[in-house]
């Protein structure tokens, strides 16, 4: 087991750098030019001599091998660099903006559990019953649905609901505060894209628990554990569902390394000033110092969470054994 984990941990190293050689590569290739953009805008004049000062400046002459060494080496003494576009430390960028983004990926992925966990066991419980097809079409409509046209479906239920009840419309606050600063602003502003984000993803993980339940409950030792006798529930619960949770764990991980940079649109419908929004905000301006620093925190965010949920599958399934 031991000797599993160190090997799994020494095999982050050459996957992190192969990311970060592929990352760097297509950044360059992509067309735009910083420099053009500051001073010339899209499209715009600008002074030859004023971008040649700035392409200067930002050392985007120097041979693609330096700026590739630079690029490494900040990344293995953790200094980031300066963004292209404000000149600030990327490191600051980011920081500002990662608790909001982390914040509503564990809540979207908390709500993603609570929604997708019970209903596909109760699905494949009862296969093929009433209830088996309700909740199979609220995954079917949560599938359908993209998490930001919800988001903006729960706004407007929010203004027509509190209008009629209290006659003052209400909105989610705008301004983000950390949850330990105000717990009731934080949570009032960011319980919204979680529960719209949540269940868009819930849908996928509960058709995905409902699947590899059916499964397990195929298996012999589940007919023997009904031939002794045993109620259902406990057969379920005690027998069944761990052992059905590999892919769904699986998935749940994927969805929440997903989460901490793909929520672009939702944010931009929730006013949240986050990681997603950054990423566009970065590729838009052509800032290839924090553009690759921001796909290098996802890719790292991915191998991680992959590596924890190998490490959650022998607890999960007792019969997996790691040599």
């Amino acid at each position: 087991m031991y000797t599993y984990i160190i090997k799994r941990m020494l095999m982050l190293f050459p996957t992190l750098f192969g990311a970060a050689v592929v990352v760097f590569l297509l950044l360059r290739l992509i067309p735009g030019d910083v420099c053009m953009l500051k001073f010339g805008g899209e499209g715009g004049y600008a002074d030859p001599e004023q971008i040649a000062q700035c392409q200067e400046l930002l050392r985007l002459n120097d041979p693609k091998i330096k700026q590739f060494y630079d690029y490494i080496s900040g990344f293995v003494t953790f200094d980031l660099g300066k963004s292209m576009w404000t000149q600030q430390d990327v490191t600051h960028e980011i920081a500002i903006r990662f608790p909001l983004s982390l914040q509503i990926a564990i809540m979207a992925t908390l709500v993603s559990v609570l929604i997708a966990v019970p209903l596909g066991v109760i699905s494949a419980a009862k296969q093929n019953t009433l209830i088996d097809y309700f909740v199979r079409a609220i995954s079917i409509a949560g599938i359908a649905m993209p998490s930001f046209w919800l988001g903006i479906v729960i706004i407007l239920g929010l203004l027509i609901a509190t209008q009629a009840w209290t006659g003052v419309p209400w909105m989610p606050p705008i301004f983000y505060k950390p949850i330990w600063v105000d717990p009731a602003h934080n949570l009032s502003q960011l319980i919204w894209p979680a529960l719209a984000t949540g269940y868009r993803y819930s849908s996928v993980a509960t058709r995905m628990t409902r699947s590899a339940m059916l499964d397990v409950l195929r298996e012999d030792y589940v007919r023997t554990a009904r031939a002794k006798g045993l109620i259902e529930r406990v057969i379920v619960n005690k027998h069944a569902l761990k052992n059905a949770m590999l892919p769904v764990v699986t998935v749940i991980g994927i969805e929440f390394a997903f989460l901490m940079g793909g929520l672009v649109v939702t944010e931009q419908v929730f006013n949240l000033n986050g990681v997603g929004k950054l990423f566009v905000e970065s590729v838009t301006q052509a800032d290839y110092t924090l553009t690759q620093s921001l796909v290098m925190l996802v890719v790292f965010i991915y191998v991680v969470i992959n590596f924890l949920v190998d490490l959650m599958y022998a607890w999960l399934d007792p019969r997996i054994r790691y040599s």
